[in-house]
């Protein structure tokens, strides 16, 4: 629940509906999480990046390794909207919005 509020906060404080960003890169710790976070958000599967399937919980580097691996796959383009989202132990968590 809390990865879906922070991801619907984060994108409101920036000024977007989640319909209008392009490719969510969230953490990448559970697919359960992410799986359950976009169904509860109504997120079109193209737009929540998951490879949790192929290399598991990758802790810090998730987001740098996802958007690494999206970008040299030539899927983001100019002007694209992002919104990258983690969480750790406890309750911390953080978000940005980039537009690419």
């Amino acid at each position: 629940v809390r990865m879906g509020d922070e991801t619907v906060d984060v994108a409101t404080k920036a000024g977007w509906e989640l319909d209008e960003i392009d490719l969510i890169i969230p953490h990448q710790a559970n697919i359960r999480i992410l799986e359950a976070t976009a169904k509860r958000l109504k997120l079109r599967s193209e737009q929540v990046y998951i490879n949790v399937d192929r290399f598991g919980n990758t802790s810090g580097a998730t987001i740098p390794l996802a958007l690494d691996e999206v970008n040299r796959a030539g899927k983001l383009k100019a002007g694209d909207i992002l919104l990258l989202g983690a969480f750790g132990g406890g309750f911390t968590w953080a978000a940005a919005m980039v537009r690419w």
